[in-house]
């Protein structure tokens, strides 16, 4: 019986799952998908209890393990936290406790290490602003992994509350949403006026860009997370080939939601470019 219950672990393929609190984990998936289009993916948005940034570490931790063990039901042998909060929040807690007892070969990653990884290389003055949710902000997460590997950066965060609901309400390409990108941008660089780098710690920023760059300062780098992500994910899957080969390659992808799914059909359009359709489900 042992020996048949370690074939059956042995032979499982699922898609690679990809998590976020609601939709701008998409952007994270429509760069993996460019880059890598010929495995499957499944898309798990919590619609219904989002925005996560304002959540407290117990309850996106709570939330985020209910994603992954039902990503891992549906036989996701890989899965992308693709939201900056629960990477955050939750991440070393779900592969430090969790993961050892839901399935050690299975893997969970996040989206946080990717983008600190390249900046060290990015940067020139050493001084670095990170834009984000509050509570992405609130973690010092970014500190910290940035502390890691480049030491010698000075990393300065801005929280960016009226962001996600500007995304989210379809203003972000409005001329309301003008007060609010150039009030943060001018917020951050007045703390640290010797910044040449930003992180967009946010996936929902990417669909701001257009006014971010409007309100940039020249010569400063922004620096999107969805390319680097994706480039990561690659590499992480060319160094573990017994991974890549446990992924299902149809070249397929679904969505699933906790919201109403024409409610995500509508909005999930803004963010992957293209019509979706979704099935709802349920964590709690």
């Amino acid at each position: 019986m042992v020996r048949m219950v370690e074939s059956q672990m042995t032979k499982a393929k699922g898609p690679v799952g990809v998590f976020d609190s609601g939709y701008g984990g998409l952007t994270i998936l429509r760069q993996i998908r460019k880059t890598m289009p010929q495995y499957d993916y499944l898309y798990l948005g919590d619609n219904a209890r989002a925005p996560y940034g304002t959540r407290s570490f117990d309850v996106v931790y709570e939330f985020t393990l209910q994603a992954v063990r039902y990503l891992f039901s549906q036989g996701c042998q890989l899965v992308i936290l693709a939201c900056n909060t629960a990477s955050a929040k939750a991440l070393r807690n779900i592969q430090q406790k969790d993961l050892p007892q839901l399935d050690p070969r299975r893997r969970v990653l996040g989206v946080i290490r990717p983008t600190v990884e390249v900046v060290g290389n990015i940067s020139k003055t050493r001084h670095v602003g990170i834009m984000a949710t509050p509570g992405t902000i609130r973690s010092r997460t970014y500190e910290l992994e940035i502390a890691k590997l480049s030491p010698d950066i000075q990393v300065t965060g801005e929280a960016c509350p009226m962001w996600v609901p500007l995304v989210e309400n379809e203003e972000y390409d409005k001329p309301g949403a003008d007060y609010f990108v150039r009030q943060r941008i001018d917020n951050l660089l007045r703390r640290d006026p010797l910044i040449d780098s930003i992180i967009l710690g946010c996936t929902h920023y990417p669909l701001l860009l257009g006014k971010i760059h409007q309100y940039m300062p020249a010569g400063i780098h922004v620096i999107e997370q969805g390319g680097y992500v994706a480039e990561s994910l690659k590499d992480y899957l060319f160094r573990h080939p017994e991974m890549a080969e446990r992924i299902t390659t149809g070249g397929t992808a679904r969505f699933l939601t906790t919201e109403q799914a024409e409610t995500f059909r509508q909005k999930a359009t803004t963010f992957m470019g293209e019509t979706l359709c979704a099935e709802r489900v349920s964590l709690g």
